[in-house]
């Protein structure tokens, strides 16, 4: 059994080789993941977070929707990836924190959203992961899981069979976040996107 150290170097090793062409390799992704942002209802001043923000694709999206009097955090395990997002002239829309999403520098209900493009794949500890998330959201507060592609999209691109253990099977999902201080709204899962959006339960 791998420990959590090896699970995070793992993803960093992951995203560290991948850092650098990230955007060449999906440059079409910008409207999804604006649409799934738009999802999130967010009002201006709101603070929201983008966990495992990556090279921080979401940042300007979540900016515009808050406003200037909003606060924006990008939170990514793997420096290399918040260095591109640092090159993109993304650090200008939202704060880049290097944490991990198991540990977050945040304080308990401090902030009105989390958006997460990709995360739950890499997650060690999907429901304590999740727990950390809701913890640091409002009662009433909301999370997006997103992907610019849906799940059976994503495993044709990787080569592989959808299987019914997959955690965003909505099957399997909903009783994860229900567990985890969440409560699903909504779940859509298409070849163009995969958006579960949940609420903080409390």
């Amino acid at each position: 059994m791998r420990s959590m150290s090896d699970d995070h170097t793992h993803v960093q090793e992951f995203f560290t080789a991948r850092a650098a062409d990230w955007d060449a390799r999906f440059p079409d992704d910008g409207p999804a993941y604006a649409a799934a942002v738009a999802d999130l209802d967010l009002r201006p001043g709101d603070r929201v977070l983008d966990a495992g923000c990556g090279t921080g694709r979401a940042l300007a999206p979540l900016r515009r929707a808050v406003g200037p009097t909003g606060v924006v955090l990008g939170a990514d395990l793997t420096p290399a990836m918040l260095e591109a997002a640092v090159r993109a002239g993304r650090h200008l829309d939202g704060q880049l924190l290097l944490a991990d999403v198991a540990a977050l520098p945040l304080r308990t209900e401090s902030l009105d959203a989390v958006f997460a493009a990709g995360l739950v794949a890499h997650l060690s500890d999907p429901a304590a992961n999740l727990r950390e998330l809701a913890r640091v959201v409002r009662p009433g507060g909301a999370l997006a899981l997103f992907h610019p592609i849906g799940r059976a999209a994503l495993a044709a691109r990787q080569g592989r069979q959808i299987t019914s253990g997959d955690l965003r099977a909505e099957a399997n999902l909903g009783p994860l976040l229900a567990g985890s201080g969440w409560r699903m709204t909504s779940y859509v899962d298409e070849d163009s996107r995969f958006l579960a959006l949940a609420v903080r339960a409390g």
